[in-house]
């Protein structure tokens, strides 16, 4: 009856390794079907135990993303704080004769200008008072470089300046109607006037001239007010976080429409889109305690904490043919019982410690299911699986084997990423998540492995086996 027992385990582990890799490119175990009929093949299962730890990356990952944040929240669970606020530079519409304006603007007078902050989500209390000031840049932003979290806006403003503007908002916007925010149509923005003379400065430079304004690169160096970019300073406010999709500058006038044969409002817009920088700078307050809680391994966004494994390749036979490798990772649920909350990662990357460290998101590298890997959250078992890594294990083994294992060549991170894909499902764009988001895993972990053993039939069948165990 043991025997019976442990076979029916051994077997619901393949089973379950089928099942995952009947959708996977992995393509570690092809050619069992293709033995000769005199052959056997024997098929077990090792358990092995995997060590995690926080790992952390303080404040100072790629800043790459079309998405820019604002705002200040703690977290109820841990009660540590982190806040966001942003750089911001705009695009417009390129245009060898250069077509920004239309022609006939009334008196050559820009009635207004204003800057909006477009928001499709936000974490916290729509109700939170803040005040945000606006700070045209006077430094050039390169666009060869690459700008990280840790970013100091200060550098690219002058200190001693007055902001351009100021706004205190709620991310509710209370001060239209709610009508007027319930209609069709209506999407949640910060609306931040900007003095009048800025809009009809960049005008008049327009008329004078409009060379500075048929490409985006001629506008960005042409000095003009808001040309280099704008700083959104977060200078109050706790409890929320908006995540802002896009900025759009909205320079606003009158003009005569020749169809209409009448006087029509008119409006200019230039956009923060991927052409040009956007870069946020997060702060957050001392992580060290949740790197060293022995309970439990953290993943930290924005720009936090990760969690480090340590393959156990030693341990892994090199005798047999690895066929998969899965490995899970269980979250803890929040604690906190709070209504406002930080999220939950959905999407993780895993990748080895050394490909990361040399520039994995610097040169737009995606998973490819060879060395790194992507899986989302299950909300059902809340877990991350990652249910085949055998081309990791084996290329790991096969470093070692070769003398040509690096000290940190069984390292592997987790990692919150956002990931695109295009229409055919490939994905092409893999990014950082700055979402506020936090998971708390089960330390330690298990690597499941199932192996094929080859060999020559016995005539009583004896070589039909399946095992299983545990390391």
């Amino acid at each position: 009856m043991k025997q019976v027992s442990k076979i029916v385990e051994c077997l619901t582990v393949i089973l379950s390794f089928l099942f995952f890799n009947s959708c996977s490119d992995d393509t570690a175990g092809l050619g069992l079907d293709m033995m000769p009929a005199s052959d056997t093949v024997r098929v077990f299962y090792d358990t092995y135990s995997v060590p995690t730890e926080t790992f952390p990356v303080d404040e100072a990952v790629l800043a790459r993303t079309s998405r820019s944040y604002l705002g200040r929240f703690t977290d109820p669970e841990t009660g540590i704080s982190a806040s966001a606020d942003f750089i911001a530079q705009y695009h417009i519409t390129e245009s060898s004769t250069g077509n920004l304006f239309p022609p006939k603007i009334v008196d050559d007078y820009v009635t207004s200008i204003d800057v909006r902050l477009y928001i499709d989500n936000f974490i916290g209390d729509s109700l939170t008072t803040f005040k945000v000031s606006v700070y045209d840049l006077d430094t050039d932003l390169d666009p060869e470089a690459d700008y990280y979290t840790d970013i100091n806006p200060n550098d690219y403003i002058d200190e001693t300046s007055e902001p351009m503007s100021h706004k205190w908002f709620t991310l509710s916007d209370r001060i239209i109607s709610e009508a007027d925010r319930t209609a069709t149509g209506y999407v949640r923005h910060i609306r931040i006037p900007l003095p009048r003379e800025v809009g009809q400065a960049i005008y008049d430079a327009y008329k004078e001239d409009k060379s500075d304004f048929t490409s985006t690169y001629k506008w960005l160096h042409s000095g003009l007010p808001c040309s280099k970019g704008l700083y959104f300073k977060l200078e109050y406010g706790e409890g929320a976080v908006a995540y802002v999709y896009i900025t759009q500058i909205r320079i606003n006038y009158k003009y005569y429409d020749d169809k209409l044969k009448k006087e029509v409002d008119g409006v200019t817009l230039m956009s923060s889109t991927e052409e040009v920088i956007e870069v946020t700078n997060f702060q957050t307050e001392d992580l060290s305690s949740l790197v060293t809680d022995p309970s439990c391994t953290y993943l930290r966004t924005p720009a936090g904490l990760f969690t480090q494994l340590t393959l156990p390749i030693e341990s892994i036979s090199t005798k047999d043919s690895i066929n998969s490798a899965s490995i899970q990772f269980k979250r803890y649920n929040d604690t906190s019982g709070e209504k406002y909350k930080l999220g939950i990662p959905q999407t993780l990357l895993m990748v080895r410690l050394d490909e990361y460290n040399n520039g994995f998101f610097e040169k737009y590298r995606v998973a490819d299911n060879k060395t790194s890997y992507v899986t989302t959250f299950s909300a059902t078992g809340n877990t991350y699986t990652f249910s085949n890594i055998a081309q990791l294990i084996n290329k790991c083994i096969q470093e070692k084997k070769s003398g040509k294992a690096s000290a940190n060549y069984n390292k592997v991170l987790l990692i919150p990423v956002t990931t695109t894909y295009d229409t055919s499902k490939n994905l092409v764009k893999l990014n950082h998540d700055f979402s506020f988001n936090q998971a708390r895993l089960v330390k330690d972990t298990k690597l499941n492995i199932i192996y094929s053993q080859f060999g020559k039939a016995d005539t009583d069948g004896s070589d039909d086996e399946v095992d299983g165990g545990s390391k």
